[in-house]
């Protein structure tokens, strides 16, 4: 199945620059990833994504899931669930394991939707 794929250009920028600061990923009282060297994801007029190093993330806590996107700037991204002493958090998190060329950076590196966790950024 052929898929579109679409290059950043002014009518839909995408810049990925290094996050300032410590970001530390959490579910109650327990830490999920904790790093100094996030990057930070912004498309368009979109919120901007904060993207992890995977070695940043408790392996422990991760369970692949079923779940896959496309995105046509960014390619296909796989998620993961977090299985926690206090159950599992569905699809909490994606990764882009072989992004396009111009958003190559995000390789390795796992988002977390703000929704399903906590994501805090101190600088």
């Amino acid at each position: 199945m052929s898929r579109t794929q679409l290059v950043p250009d002014a009518s839909h920028p995408i810049t990925v620059t290094p996050t300032e600061g410590r970001v530390r990923v959490t579910v109650g009282d327990t830490v999920v990833a904790d790093t100094t060297a996030a990057l930070t994801l912004q498309e368009a007029s979109y919120p901007p994504v904060l993207y992890l190093p995977h070695a940043s993330v408790d392996p422990a806590l991760l369970v692949r899931s079923d779940t896959s996107t496309y995105c046509p700037y960014k390619g296909d991204a796989a998620y993961w669930s977090l299985s926690l002493p206090t159950g599992t958090v569905a699809d909490a998190a994606w990764t882009y394991e072989q992004p396009y060329d111009a958003v190559a950076e995000i390789r390795g590196h796992l988002a977390f939707y703000p929704d399903k966790v906590e994501v805090a950024v101190s600088r």
